[in-house]
């Protein structure tokens, strides 16, 4: 019997998407173990205390000691990321950039969805870095991802495309996988870490999940990416949290009329 795409009671909940999702995902690294950032925000400041295997960590109200995975993101940028285990509805994902004494904080909490809100949600909080001078500009929200079509492979079964539409929205679709066919159109915010490298984070509305990754656009034909999946199991009683990798390549690029671009005056 075919299934019908239409009914999104039938979609794959997020631990049934979890095997074999995470087959390109990057060696992770040790290169964080033994140092210790300080991160000065308009929110406060926030410290992180790496070994080989754990981080202490204190941030925008939140506190624990939590198994960390780290990737290398490109020469002296790192994305470190763990659940909260006294909290285990948080997640946090850490972007470092050594080079420019800049970082920039991301809470997702995983609550309940409702009529007028996703059940997760994201704390955006960028920052510098004490002891590192801070130069370029400041890791902010950015319009530079709106008008790119990209194909993105999770593994050698898992791929999707996403379509980039605007500050708020993007679409995707399953063009290989247990999700085949399926598409959606879901909420999003963008930062711009450094020229062509993006943070990119979603939040689904119909499978109560939030995603955050980080991406290197600089080579549109090789684009990498490292990111995670956060949200409730198909029971919807206990978090489920891992981490992925994927390779993409840009497909297209949109370009609208000035006066109709949706970048613009936003």
């Amino acid at each position: 019997m075919s299934l019908n795409l239409l009914d999104t009671s039938n979609w794959l909940p997020l631990d049934g998407l979890a095997p074999g999702f995470d087959a390109n995902k990057a060696p992770t690294v040790q290169d964080l173990a033994g140092q210790r950032f300080s991160v000065h925000s308009d929110g406060g400041s926030m410290t992180f205390s790496f070994d080989d295997e754990a981080v202490q960590w204190s941030a925008a109200g939140h506190a624990g000691t939590s198994t960390y995975e780290a990737f290398a993101v490109a020469e002296d940028l790192y994305y470190a990321q763990w659940q909260s285990d006294l909290e285990p509805e948080l997640a946090v994902s850490l972007v470092l950039d050594l080079t420019h004494g800049r970082a920039l904080y991301i809470g997702a909490l995983l609550g309940r969805a409702t009529p007028s809100s996703v059940a997760v949600s994201h704390d955006f909080r960028p920052g510098t870095l004490d002891g590192y001078q801070a130069t370029g500009p400041d890791i902010a929200e950015s319009t530079g991802l709106i008008g790119r079509r990209v194909e993105w492979v999770y593994s050698g079964s898992h791929a999707y495309e996403h379509i980039y539409l605007s500050p708020t929205w993007y679409t995707w679709q399953c063009l290989a996988g247990p999700e085949r066919g399926l598409a959606d159109t879901d909420s999003n915010t963008v930062f711009e870490v450094r020229p062509g490298i993006f943070v990119f984070t979603w939040r689904e509305k119909v499978i109560p999940c939030g995603s955050v990754t980080v991406a290197d656009h600089r080579d549109p034909h090789s684009i990498r990416s490292h990111g995670s999946l956060f949200g409730w199991d198909e029971a919807g009683t206990a978090p489920v949290h891992f981490t992925f990798g994927a390779h993409g390549r840009l497909i297209s690029m949109t370009l609208h009329s000035p006066e109709l671009d949706p970048a613009q005056g936003l």
